[in-house]
């Protein structure tokens, strides 16, 4: 996200409690934005669709439906998600501009044939019971999801952030009316809704693409060649997502899953804490933004700055021990502020429950639903440090553990039983950020070494 540094720097320099509340949310809504408001359009929807839905259950089934779209869409597109963006900032570095738009082109084909290899034998076999209007409609749906997430990487490489939260606002407040409209029309009205938000949505975000990068090849796949291509990169975005909703999956085919609609399952147990125990992230992601990319962001170029002109060894010492301040105190904050938030929200928890008219008994799921969203930001933020000091193969060992951890865990968890729930996906991210504290440590306290011995190879 470099780049939006500048404008949080020019709103905090007016140094009032206005300007620190409009930079923190500000922040908060680019960093969390989009996924924030995939929540709230499908519990809108659920929501006062239910009015206009007969029978019900028809509801349950869309929104289910929906999850697994954008479940399946992030971990199909995960890993052309970093190497895209890697590709993109190396040919922008290049001047290469043209490189981008054909290449983006390149990557919508790939994605929509994944998308639809994945669906096509799913709509065929899968979903006797369905009609043909549902099968399409989640193939179509799918497949522009994927793209949305494609495009969405690359304007934040062009740091278009305003653009994504605007657009994501149009198109899903496009795709709860029009869902709303259609209700009429049961699942497959619900599904069009939806759909037609997203198609919007995708629109929206190609325009300023095409703006910017409009060159004379349409279609490329330089991508793909060995010399642009970054194998870790591919396998970090894939571990990323899956590590996310690996215990999605689990819950929902385990015995604490129900069968919804074909072989789609889901766990009223455990998706309605988990999901809104994401909606409490807000606080934490705006100062993740703001402090990685205001203090730690200006220490790291003046580090490296130092290292390339040939500065003393004071000097470059110095910004390097700046850095690793710059660091601490924004993880601090980061959990600061986080654990207000839980704190928050352990207080307001049974209200929020009753106003949603779900049951208490979801509470204690809730609690540890809460803590380990919050550590999922902490991780995060490591995550982005770690891709700043270049320090790719450690990214990929914690993802990788961060998959395995969150797997092993949740199976045990369920074996333990309903009070172990959560547990096992909170556990297996303060294991990942416990383990990515001490390699950062060790990695920065050698990092003027480090750096020398990358220039002299």
């Amino acid at each position: 996200m470099a780049g939006i540094g500048f404008e949080l720097r020019k709103i905090l320099k007016k140094d009032t409690l206005f300007g620190a509340l409009r930079a923190y949310s500000y922040a908060g809504i680019i960093s969390s934005g989009s996924w924030i408001l995939s929540i709230v359009g499908i519990l809108l929807i659920g929501i006062l669709g239910l009015p206009f839905v007969v029978p019900g259950g028809q509801i349950t089934q869309f929104q289910v439906s929906v999850t697994y779209v954008i479940a399946v869409s992030l971990v199909l597109t995960g890993p052309l998600q970093l190497a895209f963006t890697r590709f993109t900032s190396d040919r922008l570095f290049e001047n290469r501009p043209d490189m981008v738009f054909s290449n983006y082109h390149g990557v919508v084909l790939i994605t929509t044939v994944m998308s639809l290899l994945i669906s096509l034998p799913l709509a065929l076999f899968a979903f006797p019971e369905q009609t043909v209007a549902y099968r399409l409609l989640m193939m179509i749906t799918l497949a522009v999801t994927s793209n949305v997430w494609i495009a969405v990487i690359l304007l934040s490489g062009m740091k278009q952030y305003k653009q994504i939260v605007f657009t994501f606002l149009i198109g899903y407040s496009l795709s709860v009316g029009m869902a709303l409209c259609l209700a009429t029309w049961g699942l497959e009205g619900l599904i069009f809704g939806f759909l037609i938000g997203q198609i919007f949505l995708l629109a929206g975000l190609t325009l300023p693409i095409y703006r910017t990068f409009f060159g004379p090849i349409f279609i490329s796949f330089e991508l793909f060649e060995g010399r642009f291509l970054y194998p870790s990169l591919l396998l970090i975005g894939f571990f990323y997502n899956l590590g996310i909703w690996v215990d999605k999956f689990i819950f929902w085919y385990s015995e604490t899953g129900q069968q919804v609609i074909g072989p789609l399952h889901a766990s009223v147990i455990y998706d309605i804490p988990i999901f809104l125990a994401y909606l409490g992230i807000l606080p934490g992601m705006a100062v993740f933004l703001v402090r990685i990319e205001t203090d730690f962001v200006e220490f790291h170029h003046a580090f490296y700055d130092a290292v390339r002109d040939g500065s003393s060894l004071e000097q470059i010492e110095r910004m390097r021990n700046m850095m690793v301040r710059s660091i601490r105190i924004g993880l601090f904050e980061i959990i600061k502020i986080q654990s207000i938030a839980i704190l928050l929200l352990f207080v307001m928890g049974g209200t929020i429950l009753r106003a949603l008219d779900i049951s208490e008994l979801y509470l204690p799921l809730l609690y540890v639903d809460i803590v380990a969203a919050s550590l999922q930001v902490v991780f995060l933020g490591i995550l982005n440090i770690f891709f700043y000091l270049d320090r790719r193969k450690v990214v990929l060992w914690l993802t990788a553990g961060f998959v395995v951890l969150n797997g092993l865990f949740t199976f045990a968890t369920i074996a333990l039983g309903p009070s172990f729930y959560g547990y096992g996906f909170a556990g297996a991210l303060l294991l990942v950020v416990m383990a990515g504290v001490y390699i950062m440590d060790r990695k920065l306290n050698s990092l003027e070494y480090d750096t020398y011995m990358l220039q002299e190879s």
